[in-house]
């Protein structure tokens, strides 16, 4: 029997935690528990983590799974969630290598050949949208995902609310009727602020509301979905299975588990498992790296109920380094018509650039996201 040898936690540019787990007889498996701004805090506790794995069969994935989140009395949470992701995904990569199979194989094969995907798009203004658009549109993508505003006052105004319907309509204008444009608040609205713009978009018909509340008001969400057509996105700050039940409960459309936060292939593959009996879709939280991309598409192969996948391949906030840096080869990430083609390698179905990610890591810099500030000097959601 095999055993795990080495565990290893690599932050590396732009705001990646990369980890990397070897085995006695020499193979590797990569995972990513990317949480921006925290990738310190996650790698201590992989670190942690690697104590109690090292000597540790590393076919023994939901045991492992088992014990790192349950197998303390204090549990839970952003930090250990992602440490217990990366972990895991290295895991799935290890086991698909040694069978010589892709993950989706191990999660009960494919249901479909390609993954729809969509990117992001920047701009403040209607021009630089639409501008912005096109330039996804250049590389094959039939479907965007946008902010909604910035900083948003605690009871949006009138002109807060008008520019959010003109950016969206500018989009539109581009897009036409047979490509798509999701709309991300970003929990930077209030629940009243949300139930009066919904209706102004939905002439503009956005294919989803994403996180239109903050996650902690998950329990008040159906206010949201009973107020209007629109579906309803939320999820990237749930990390289990129990913390999406009233999401679900609410009617919520769209679940957005982030396969580098919420517990990794195993948790995010059971989510989806649950979504299904709530005739709910998923449509995982990715604007991270690599790996996290390619574990998403591992389980939005084996699920049926994936609806598509965000990707942050040419993201305008990517600095210092792009998801495609850390791969040997860029050719499984290529985009097909709008869509990933089904990966066919064992384990994750990348490999990735090892030499990259220890220069990277060498010459690591922590990264934080702005802090905003509402006119009167109180705190705002960024």
């Amino acid at each position: 029997m095999s055993g795990i040898a080495r565990v290893e936690a690599l932050p590396v540019a732009p705001r990646w935690l990369f980890v990397r787990i070897e085995t006695d007889d020499g193979l590797v498996g990569w995972g990513e528990g990317s949480l921006e701004g925290y990738a310190d805090v996650v790698a201590a506790a992989v670190e942690q983590f690697a104590v109690y794995l090292i000597g540790k069969d590393p076919d023994r994935i939901e045991d492992h799974w088992q014990v790192l989140t349950k197998g303390q009395f204090y549990r839970g949470g952003a930090v250990l969630a992602s440490a217990v992701a990366g972990i895991d995904q290295a895991l799935w990569d290890i086991k698909g290598k040694r069978l010589g199979v892709p993950v989706h194989d191990l999660l009960g094969g494919a249901v479909r050949e390609r993954i729809r995907a969509y990117g992001w798009v920047g701009g403040d203004d209607p021009n630089e949208v639409a501008d912005h658009i096109s330039d996804q549109l250049a590389v094959g993508l039939t479907a965007v995902k946008m902010n909604a505003s910035g900083r948003m006052s605690r009871n949006g105004s009138v002109a807060e609310l008008d520019r959010v319907v003109a950016r969206v309509a500018s989009a539109r204008e581009v897009l036409g009727s047979d490509r798509d444009v999701a709309v991300d608040l970003h929990g930077r609205f209030t629940i009243a602020t949300a139930r009066r713009l919904a209706p102004l978009l939905e002439p503009l018909h956005p294919f989803f509301l994403e996180e239109p509340v903050v996650p902690e008001n998950t329990h008040m969400i159906e206010r949201i979905v009973d107020s209007t057509s629109i579906p309803i996105a939320t999820g990237e700050r749930l990390y289990s299975r129990q913390e999406f039940i009233p999401a679900l409960q609410a009617g919520v459309a769209i679940l957005q588990p982030d396969l580098s936060h919420a517990g990794g292939i195993s948790e995010v593959r059971r989510i989806a498992s649950m979504a299904e009996a709530f005739d709910a879709m998923i449509a995982p939280h990715c604007p991270l790296g690599p790996i996290a991309l390619a574990s998403c598409l591992q389980v939005a192969f084996a699920s049926p109920n994936h609806l598509i996948q965000e990707q942050s391949i040419g993201i305008h906030y990517n600095q210092g380094a792009e998801v495609l840096d850390y791969v040997v080869d860029t050719e499984p990430l290529r985009f097909v018509d709008g869509c990933f083609e089904r990966l066919i390698a064992p384990g994750l179905g990348i490999q990735v650039d090892e030499a990259a990610v220890r220069d990277a890591a060498s010459r690591w810099q922590p990264w934080q996201n702005p802090l905003w500030r509402h006119p009167d000097g109180s705190a705002a959601e960024w």
